[in-house]
């Protein structure tokens, strides 16, 4: 196994706990009308999309910050933080 597959392995075995985390999120967001999308993960950041009514919403940096970012930091504590991309 060359280090680039291990790498790519590591990267794919991590989006995928943190796609499980965030499907534990997804339903509260969407009940608010709310999604949440995971668009990337680079050196620990994940970068993540807020969708429908998060879009614009004067409480999506509290609900990254404190809820999003706390709880996947709680089940992976490998990362280092996470961002909203706009669309």
């Amino acid at each position: 196994m060359t280090q680039q597959t291990q790498v790519e392995e590591q990267d794919q075995g991590l989006r995928a706990r943190v796609e499980r985390v965030l499907e534990t999120i997804r339903p509260s967001v969407q009940g608010d009308g709310g999604d949440i999308e995971l668009i990337d993960i680079t050196d620990g950041i994940v970068q993540i999309r807020l969708a429908g009514a998060c879009v614009g919403c004067m409480y999506s940096m509290m609900t990254l910050q404190a809820g999003i970012e706390r709880m996947l930091k709680q089940e992976i504590p490998e990362l280092r933080a996470v961002e909203a991309v706009p669309y």
